[in-house]
């Protein structure tokens, strides 16, 4: 039999955090990320989720209608069964684990991080902690979910996490020398 392919987390070639004056920018856990369509209202699907053993995840939306559940755990089949019987006619649920990687960017100069990057207004004040958004950094489609006062997380296609590891790693070295750090 020949060997099958070993799971190898995306972003293992690289440093994994990238640290600075007011800036960190790290490969969080490739855990589970699913994809919840349907009719279902957020507080519903968070009493579904802690049900079947995803208390620990976060829910972001991602569309109308639509959200994502992140957490750092592996996707154990039981709780993905589980929950898709709890969900049954009232919303849908996919597996996108293998299909997308999740990079964390905190601290005070976050904010000035992503400005370069993308034209979503971050202020907490318009952008409050746990909403999430689809966007454009550069080229490359991702979503930021407000976790902290300065702290966001990004989702994107794990395609392209390489690439956009790059284009942080080089707007952090440009937000560094903007901050005057």
């Amino acid at each position: 039999m020949p060997d099958l392919p070993q799971h190898k987390p995306v972003l293992a070639g690289t440093a994994h955090n990238v640290t600075g004056p007011g800036l960190r920018l790290e490969a969080l856990p490739e855990g589970h990320l699913l994809h919840v369509l349907g009719e279902i209202e957020p507080a519903a699907l968070a009493a579904e989720l802690t049900k079947a053993g995803f208390a620990e995840s976060s829910i972001r939306q991602a569309g109308f209608r639509q959200w994502f559940v992140a957490g750092d755990e592996p996707l154990a089949p039981a709780g993905l069964n589980a929950l898709t019987a709890a969900l049954a006619g009232k919303a849908f649920v996919t597996d996108q684990s293998h299909g997308r990687i999740r990079i964390g960017v905190s601290g005070h100069s976050s904010r000035l991080l992503l400005s370069k990057g993308t034209a979503v207004d971050l202020d907490p004040s318009v952008f409050a902690e746990g909403r999430s958004v689809m966007t454009m950094i550069g080229h490359i489609s991702v979503q930021i979910a407000r976790t902290g006062d300065d702290s966001f997380e990004l989702t994107v296609l794990r395609s392209f996490a390489e690439s956009l590891w790059e284009d942080l790693r080089h707007m952090a070295a440009s937000a560094e020398k903007d901050s005057g750090a």
